[in-house]
């Protein structure tokens, strides 16, 4: 199975593609952990994404398609994947379109995760932050027992510098210029599935399961 997950910041995609890899057996393929390896294990593709991030600009769409090639060529996805945070346009989808085309594959699915911007705010926004350990709880859903105080080691709960509401308004503009657009592209392939992840996980996954 060869899958692709959409959704807006905050949506949840992550613990979804933890939770498909582990029932399918499929490889997450992270482009920000695509990233991160070729850069730390300096390669030449990481070389190249490292000259352009030191410079504050974007890694460019053929670049990221370069690493992609080189990802799936490995053996754990020669009998699918699921890819999360490729692509964000367009653009980037045509540039896979292609790329899968070439190895003759293709996707079986585009996973839109849906959550309704209200609660996406309330869940970036009301996230706290233990300072000393790390522990992650919400104003909203998920309050510590005394507030602003970690119930693990009783240390300060911090917000995040992006986690305002100000950033999380922003990136849901751009999410709405630059990915919604890719719902209707992938409609139009006739792959895309669409799973509201606005309540409890053990909901999510329930109907999930069903549609894949």
């Amino acid at each position: 199975m060869r899958l692709i997950l959409l959704g807006a910041p905050g949506s949840g995609k992550g613990t979804i593609a933890g939770e498909i890899s582990k029932k399918f057996g499929i490889s997450h393929v992270s482009t920000g952990d695509l990233f991160r390896k070729n850069i730390k294990g300096n390669t030449a593709l990481g070389q190249e994404a490292q000259a352009y991030m030191e410079k504050g600009e974007l890694v460019p769409d053929e670049l990221t398609i370069r690493m992609l090639e080189d990802r799936f060529s490995e053996a754990d996805v020669e009998n699918g994947f699921l890819l999360d945070g490729f692509p964000r346009n367009i653009a980037q989808a045509d540039a896979l379109q292609e790329l899968l085309q070439g190895r003759d594959e293709k996707l079986d699915v585009a996973l839109n995760v849906f959550v309704p911007y209200d609660i996406i705010k309330e869940r970036i926004s009301g996230r706290r932050i233990c300072s000393n350990c790390g522990e992650a709880f919400n104003i909203y859903f998920d309050k510590p027992k005394q507030e602003g105080i970690c119930d693990k080691c009783n240390s300060e709960l911090i917000q995040r510098s992006d986690d305002n509401e100000e950033t999380v308004v922003k990136r849901l503009e751009t999410y709405e210029e630059q990915t919604k657009p890719l719902i209707e592209y992938y409609e139009n392939l006739g792959i895309l599935k669409t799973i509201d992840n606005s309540g409890e996980l053990e909901e999510t996954l329930e109907k999930l399961w069903q549609e894949l």
